[in-house]
């Protein structure tokens, strides 16, 4: 089989990607599902929608993928495959049941590490040294099904999630591309998960980026590489002031045990230094105030030039189950 029928669930750049892999390969796309796009989340990634309407593909923005009339116009138009990519709803049952090869997820992890919503955040935030794109059978229970095939990429120390979504990405794409043959002619081998060697994690909000200081200066570094802009940002409150953290650095010398969190504007320095939890110093390399950068300087003119003692409210959220 040459050319194949496909229903895409697609959003975001990675939605974008895929579909465009799709169209190179002269698959027959005969519909595509996405969110309508949100002005508010900003304009650094692909519009799914864009694409599809370049190419004239039928396009469907439904507030849910179930409702009745979605489910009955893709069974009328008979797909083999139907692939979900960075879609954020979760197809039921009668979805799941209408193609006729398979119905598949490109998620952006490892799995099963990293099942359920934003895997590549989440990944930075654990301080993972690797993460990767994988393609899976669609189930009943979320990014649980078997595996097609995966491919891994590094994370850096100092990666931010942005750049690392931009290397998954890259993964995704092609994993999607070598998969596709073995695919539709039946050779690919498929293999089961162990969901017990894995991880589920749900959804970030903004508020989940606020910096708890008790936590040591690693974890701190991570949290603010995982929520870096594009996304919401890490952050603290300070005199009646919200200041946000975009960028940090872990000193070189390590921590010499357990501390009272201080931040203080590093004398001659262009950074202002934490000393977190673990004793060990967060230089917050960028630090925004009203949208605006906060050098060392700056910093003591307003806040003083003494240590300041920093708040340790937690709201880091654990591992979720689905």
């Amino acid at each position: 089989m040459s050319r194949a029928r496909w229903a895409l669930f697609a959003y975001h750049t990675f939605g974008a990607r895929a579909l465009e892999a799709l169209l190179a390969r002269d698959e027959q796309v005969v519909a595509v599902v996405t969110h309508a796009d949100d002005p508010s989340e900003g304009d650094w990634f692909d519009s799914v929608a864009d694409v599809a309407r370049t190419h004239r593909l039928p396009l469907f923005t439904p507030a849910s993928p179930n409702l009745p009339v979605i489910v009955e116009t893709l069974r009328a138009l008979e797909p083999d495959v139907i692939l979900s990519v960075w879609y954020r709803r979760l197809l039921g049952a009668d979805l799941l049941a209408v193609p006729r090869i398979a119905a598949l997820n490109l998620h952006g992890s490892l799995l099963p590490k990293y099942r359920g919503r934003v895997p590549v955040n989440w990944a930075v935030l654990k301080g993972e040294t690797e993460t990767g794109a994988t393609l899976h059978e669609m189930t009943a229970k979320p990014d649980a099904g078997r595996i097609v095939d995966q491919e891994a990429v590094t994370i850096g120390p100092d990666d931010l999630a942005v750049d690392v979504f931009r290397k998954v990405t890259g993964a995704a794409e092609r994993v999607l591309r070598r998969s596709l043959p073995r695919l539709l002619d039946g050779s690919a081998v498929l293999r089961a998960q162990d969901l017990a060697r894995g991880s589920y994690f749900g959804g970030r909000k903004p508020e989940d980026g606020r910096i708890d200081w008790s936590r040591g200066a690693r974890e701190i570094h991570n949290l603010v590489r995982a929520v870096a802009p594009p996304y919401p940002g890490a952050f603290f409150d300070l005199g009646g002031r919200r200041l946000f953290v975009h960028r940090t650095r872990l000193a070189a010398r390590p921590g010499a045990g357990p501390a009272r969190p201080l931040l203080q504007a590093a004398p001659g320095a262009a950074f202002v230094a934490a000393r977190c939890a673990d004793g060990a110093t967060l230089e917050l390399t960028e630090l925004v105030l009203d949208g605006t950068p906060l050098n060392a300087p700056q910093f003591a003119a307003r806040f003083g030039a003494d240590p300041i003692a920093l708040p340790v409210t937690s709201s880091i959220p654990t591992e979720a189950k689905p």
